[in-house]
């Protein structure tokens, strides 16, 4: 069987055993690179070769505005989405920053922000970054009180997603990244993840973007609530239905860009917490979009741990981010080059002669 990678074509399907083996063979200690050879092993299975390759790479990120953020479930106001996304468009906001010193292209989406941002196309090779209106509509509705967009809209924001991946594979991008820029989208995410995994909002629910104990208390008040509305349709495995009701734009986009870019060959970097909620749909919605995925690290949010293992994924970092953005994500790009260095340049155990001469019994 031929399988296709960003253009390049392999025989057959690499066995764990076989990656491993070339692991083991290089020159050092079995094991002693430690989750290095973890990342090094991911690479190979995704990639489906002994050579795996880690650029060109792109990180897209996806911006909504949610209604609920009214509710006061975070202690920004919405307007803060689009006042970000400017400065995205410029490649000067922290994953825009990342992304250019980590050799990565930068695109970012204005899926559905209350305000249009004031940002004119921009291509700029200085700062590698692109903007790109993909508007599916104002925000989205308030998910505390009714379904957060129409089944209309759920499919307007999954082709947005559908077409960045294609868009990556065609340009010959191999590895990939998704964020997202949306004030109140950690209370969509827990909603979400609450819905695909059980957990309870007690856990799902985290401070987001720094709100307070009141806030978060009233956060878990409209999770539970809006959970509460939405799981007779999360009992008929309507996922659609559920990402309608407590969902969001960038999220549904993020969603749609996982499965399509699994379906395109492409290596997928997994950031934060929403884009794990994302990552959840996808899975659910496409099973075995998870294979094709990387958890870069664990955030502070406390409900990403158990999300992450119910993708079957462990996570490489543990630095207590919470930004989202794609930061989390482009922090292990540095890795992932020195891991496909490692399986690609480094000599094997078979390249190193060995001393010949026996030691004597007295030599000992």
């Amino acid at each position: 069987m031929l399988t296709s990678i960003s253009g390049r074509v392999f025989a057959g399907k690499l066995s764990p055993a076989t990656i491993q083996e070339r692991i083991d063979s290089l020159c050092k200690p079995p094991g002693s690179l430690g989750d290095l050879e973890r990342l090094a092993f991911e690479l190979c299975r995704i990639q489906n070769t002994l050579t795996p390759e880690t650029k060109p790479r792109r990180v897209v990120i996806f911006a909504a505005d949610h209604g609920v953020a009214a509710r006061g479930v975070t202690a920004w106001p919405s307007e803060v989405t689009s006042a970000v996304v400017e400065v995205m468009a410029t490649g000067r906001s922290a994953s825009g920053v990342l992304a250019r010193n980590n050799n990565a292209e930068y695109h970012v989406l204005d899926v559905g922000c209350l305000r249009h941002p004031r940002v004119n196309a921009i291509d700029d090779s200085s700062t590698q970054a692109k903007f790109i209106s993909a508007r599916v509509a104002a925000g989205t509705a308030d998910l505390s009180i009714a379904a957060a967009m129409t089944r209309t809209q759920f499919h307007a924001a999954w082709r947005v997603g559908l077409a960045q991946a294609d868009s990556a594979a065609d340009d010959g991008c191999i590895v990939v990244a998704a964020g997202e820029m949306g004030i109140g989208n950690t209370t969509s995410a827990s909603c979400l993840v609450t819905l695909l995994t059980g957990l309870s909002p007690e856990v799902s629910v985290g401070r987001g973007a720094g709100v307070d104990d009141l806030g978060l208390e009233r956060k878990r008040n409209f999770v539970k609530s809006a959970t509460n509305r939405v799981t007779p349709i999360a009992i008929k495995g309507d996922w659609k239905g559920v990402a309608c009701e407590v969902g969001g734009f960038e999220i549904v986009a993020m969603s749609a860009f996982f499965t399509r870019s699994a379906q395109r060959g492409l290596t997928l970097i997994l950031d934060g917490y929403i884009a794990t909620a994302a990552a959840l749909l996808a899975e659910r919605l496409y099973p075995g979009t998870a294979r094709s995925m990387i958890a870069a690290h664990q955030s502070a949010e406390p409900g990403h741990e158990v999300a992450l293992k119910h993708l079957g994924l462990v996570p490489f970092l543990r630095w207590n981010m919470r930004l989202g953005e794609a930061t989390g994500a482009i922090m292990l790009f540095p890795l992932l080059d020195s891991a496909a260095a490692v399986i690609t340049q480094m000599a094997t155990l078979a390249d190193v002669t060995m001393p010949t001469t026996a030691y004597t019994d007295e030599q000992k």
